[in-house]
């Protein structure tokens, strides 16, 4: 089963990234102002060591470039002239977002002069360039995340994100309204924003206009913050498990898995989650059998599927059995009178024959 993933560009701009970071980063604009409106699209960054050496081989133009203490010294004891023209060289690239020196170090002339001409801003931040790297990254990352938005509920079962999802009016958002009595948590109802994060991890949680509100038929709009309190709510969670409730239909109750060796995943922005059907008949306890699978999911994320043990133990007793050698039964034949049971030696009694 396929989800299609509705991915959005995204980009975000020089400036933006120094109006929002600009003071935790420690970060300004040194040169280049005018040309802040340069398009950041990815979140990945780049040393270009190499590439100042004069090695442009596999140079990652569209990342930003940093300068570390590492290139910084290079730059101070090469030929500057050599330095000068490595730089222009790569800095022809049309879509470099910028330049950042790290570690408060004031830039070289060369690079002042390579960034000029190639109008490309040149920034400068006090952090160092391993833990400026990293929180950049980091917030990159959510800012650039590839994004789409699924029709469910999402709701955290026991520290696993379930995502529920089945078609409008099944029950899902009464199945969510059960788990929340249950001591569970509510991220979104109705619509599920997903972010695809660093290390394929899907990130879910609900669109601010909407958030912390459900929708239920017959009752309306409730404030689940309100009735439930602060503790039943979560802005976001991890998506570990996918669950589909189904309406059952004459002919189709067979098709469902009872032993659960059977496993299906659903595709949520190129990721896989693993996936449950659950069919909805009248008397079944929805929420409980979601309380359990979510168990069991967090058994298999561990190592340890039951199903598969179990289905392996039958086939181990099932194999000794066949390779033991088959009993012969011979018929008991007894010569004279049977023996009472626990008193050798004396001849059952014969039974009376009321008629005589």
């Amino acid at each position: 089963m396929t989800q299609p993933a509705k991915k959005t560009s995204k980009f975000l701009t020089v400036r933006e990234l120094i109006k929002s970071r600009g003071k935790i980063l420690g970060l300004k604009a040194v040169s280049g102002a005018k040309n802040l409106n340069r398009h950041i699209t990815v979140s990945e960054i780049n040393r270009p060591g190499l590439a100042i050496a004069g090695h442009m081989e596999q140079f990652r133009s569209e990342r930003i470039q940093i300068i570390g203490q590492g290139e910084f010294a290079y730059c101070q004891k090469e030929d500057q002239r050599k330095v000068l023209a490595n730089l222009q060289k790569m800095f022809s690239a049309p879509d470099i977002p910028c330049v950042i020196v790290t570690g408060g170090m004031k830039p070289l002339p060369s690079i002042k002069q390579a960034c000029a001409r190639a109008g490309i801003a040149l920034l400068v931040t006090t952090s160092d360039t391993s833990a400026f790297i990293r929180e950049l990254t980091m917030y990159l990352d959510d800012q650039l995340a590839a994004i789409t938005y699924v029709h469910g509920v999402l709701v955290n079962v026991y520290g696993l994100g379930v995502l529920i999802q089945g078609d409008s009016g099944v029950g899902k958002s009464e199945c969510a309204l059960e788990l929340l009595k249950r001591g569970h948590i509510l991220i979104a109802d109705d619509v599920v924003e997903v972010k695809r994060r660093i290390g394929y991890m899907l990130v879910g949680n609900s669109p601010r206009n909407i958030k912390h509100y459900m929708e239920v038929r017959g009752l309306g709009i409730i404030d689940v913050e309100l009735l439930f309190g602060v503790g039943s709510i979560m802005d976001q969670s991890l998506i570990e498990m996918h669950v589909k409730l189904e309406s059952v239909t004459p002919g189709t109750l067979g098709t469902y898995d009872r032993t659960g060796l059977a496993t299906a995943e659903v595709q949520i922005l190129d990721v896989p989650v693993s996936s449950l059907r659950l069919p909805v008949t009248p008397g079944r306890n929805l929420a409980v059998l979601i309380e359990v699978a979510a168990l069991n999911q967090r058994l298999k994320n561990q190592g340890y599927f039951v199903a598969k043990k179990f289905n392996e133990s039958l086939i181990r007793e099932m194999g000794k059995k066949g390779a033991a050698p088959a009993e012969t039964s011979q018929p008991r034949t007894f010569s004279g009178a049977a023996k009472v049971r626990g008193q050798p030696g004396r001849s059952a009694p014969r039974p009376c024959n009321p008629k005589k």
